[in-house]
């Protein structure tokens, strides 16, 4: 199967824009971008009065070496979100094909696809008291899909997907779709990165992101894995200067070796501050059902979820209601912050009654 046929025929005829650094060559005398020649103030060198190289040759070397992939299996985008993005847009046609969502999952999957006319099918995940599955039969029975998002550790709920079942579904579903496990907080469990099985498995798209463990959420750097068929799809239809050189040069740094060891001790730090929650919650009498989950959040359920939301915030602490997804009444779900934010959190937590 090559994954190219799957994607929308305007698409694979495309020829994409060739903008002035689509070769990565800045050297010289630049009288090509119609550009300001003289940088900026408080410029530091940054050079942010010239377009940067649209796919930065040593970030992309240096993430294809700590996701232990070829650098022509990937591409860099602003977040996982414009890898959503991009992927249903070359792949869907509008009010042709479908899209598979595995709610409570996160939003972005559906929204895009709705975006570009593409049917939403949707195939809940099974709740149980300690947590959440995917319900494979029933993938099995939905209509033929164009994309398969799958999110592991799961948003909001927190659960992992074996690595099997994901595989088996991207060999059944091979001659009609791609299956996309995304994988924004993978870095906080235990469990190895699918993107070592792209080579052998065309149709299966890795999403990984710099915002969570790495702490780069105002950056916007994230990554599509995928067969270099499939991004060279996606290139031909990405913006042609999507990532900002500061944005770029925060990344590097926190790519380095002693960086990427200090994320290490405090992902340790919030398993510590996590199990300390998960004790509070589960002796709280108003805290009816608790997902702890693998990821650098907790999922709770209670009588009133906008009563705890709003009482939260009175006292200054943000939390987010997941009420409004079908699948969960009455869920809050609790980001694990620093000592100095759980602190204040834990002691209203004691203190409320809802």
């Amino acid at each position: 199967m090559n994954p190219v046929d799957l994607a929308r025929p305007e698409i694979r005829a495309l020829q994409p824009y060739a903008s002035a650094r689509s070769l990565g060559d800045s050297a010289g005398v630049l009288l090509n971008a119609n550009e300001n020649p003289w940088p900026p103030e408080g410029d530091d060198g940054l050079q942010l009065n010239r377009y940067p190289d649209p796919q930065p040759a040593e970030l992309k070397e240096r993430l294809a070496e700590v996701y232990g992939v070829e650098p022509a299996q990937l591409l860099i985008t602003r977040g996982s979100d414009e890898g959503i993005d991009l992927l249903v847009r070359v792949f869907c046609r509008a009010g042709q094909d479908r899209v598979l969502v595995c709610p409570p999952c996160f939003g972005m999957y559906a929204l895009s696809a709705k975006v570009q006319n593409a049917e939403v099918v949707e195939v809940p995940l099974i709740e149980d008291k300690d947590d959440w599955y995917l319900d494979t039969a029933a993938i099995e029975q939905a209509p033929p899909c164009r994309l398969y998002f799958l999110c592991s550790p799961n948003n909001p709920t927190g659960n992992l997907i074996e690595a099997g079942t994901v595989l088996e579904l991207a060999r059944r579903v091979a001659d009609h779709g791609l299956v996309m496990i995304d994988e924004a907080y993978i870095e906080f469990c235990d469990r190895p990165s699918l993107a070592e099985w792209v080579g052998s498995q065309p149709n299966l798209v890795v999403l990984r992101t710099l915002s969570k463990a790495c702490a780069l959420a105002g950056c916007r750097i994230g990554a599509v894995i995928a067969d270099p068929s499939v991004v060279d799809l996606l290139r031909r239809i990405i913006a042609p200067y999507p990532l900002p050189t500061p944005s770029v040069m925060a990344a590097l740094a926190a790519l380095q070796p002693d960086a990427l060891a200090r994320q290490h001790q405090q992902r340790q730090r919030l398993a510590q501050l996590k199990a300390k929650l998960v004790a509070e919650l589960s002796e709280h009498a108003a805290i009816q059902a608790l997902w702890p989950g693998r990821a650098n959040f907790v999922l709770v359920r209670v009588a009133d979820a906008p009563g705890l939301v709003a009482d939260a915030l009175a006292n200054g602490i943000r939390l987010r209601d997941q009420s409004a997804q079908p699948t969960l009444p009455g869920c809050v779900r609790i980001t694990i912050g620093s000592e100095e934010e759980m602190q204040p959190f834990l002691s209203f937590l004691r203190e409320w009654q809802p």
